[in-house]
């Protein structure tokens, strides 16, 4: 029987080296392992589910939730294996039409860029079918790598807020970051820097 989480018509937007397709409870097995591979990655940015009861929590509120999309960045040369995730979470429709991005790339994956491509599929998809303006992403200064992922997506810095949300057991100061739909340009959108 065909795995219906990787086959074509799943995905909802394709890349040359990556697409987009919405996550599933069957994902966790796959998502759980590659998020525990990825703690050195991760920390102390990014807690991720690692075990199958946090991941159903954590799955119930992207796939049932209203207000938020979410988005696995799938590696076509490795048979639709998951890369990474891209979230946008805190959707506000009406006047605003706004998102807030959470991401993560698995530690196989890193440094490829592959969640660059990804990113670019997401902007497409949100100032696209789902109608949005702007996506805004909250990073930690010292998250180097979250930093060029959004500067090469063409995101602009617009502030520093201290204390800003509560990770690992603190506050944590992050720098404001967003993007606007008239400022995705086909490079962008790809995931090329030019």
């Amino acid at each position: 029987m065909p795995d219906t989480r990787t086959s074509p018509r799943s995905y909802l937007a394709r890349g040359p080296r990556v697409a987009l397709r919405h996550f599933t409870y069957e994902d966790a097995e796959e998502f759980t392992a590659r998020a525990r591979e990825s703690r050195e990655l991760h920390r102390p940015w990014l807690f991720p589910p690692d075990t199958h009861e946090a991941y159903a929590v954590y799955a119930r509120a992207l796939i049932e939730g209203h207000d938020r999309e979410a988005f696995l960045v799938c590696e076509h040369a490795a048979g639709g294996a998951v890369a990474g995730f891209i979230n946008i979470n805190n959707i506000v429709r009406g006047g605003f039409l706004n998102g807030a991005l959470g991401y993560g790339a698995f530690a196989h994956a890193a440094g490829r860029g592959l969640m660059s491509e990804g990113l670019g599929l997401v902007l497409r998809y949100a100032f696209g079918p789902l109608g949005l303006h702007r996506l805004e992403a909250n990073i930690q200064p010292g998250n180097a790598a979250s930093l060029a992922l959004v500067r090469r997506a063409g995101f602009r810095l617009e502030g520093f807020s201290p204390a800003m949300i509560h990770i690992d057991g603190a506050w944590r100061d992050h720098e404001r970051w967003a993007i606007t739909a008239d400022m995705v340009t086909p490079d962008t959108a790809t995931g090329t820097t030019g």
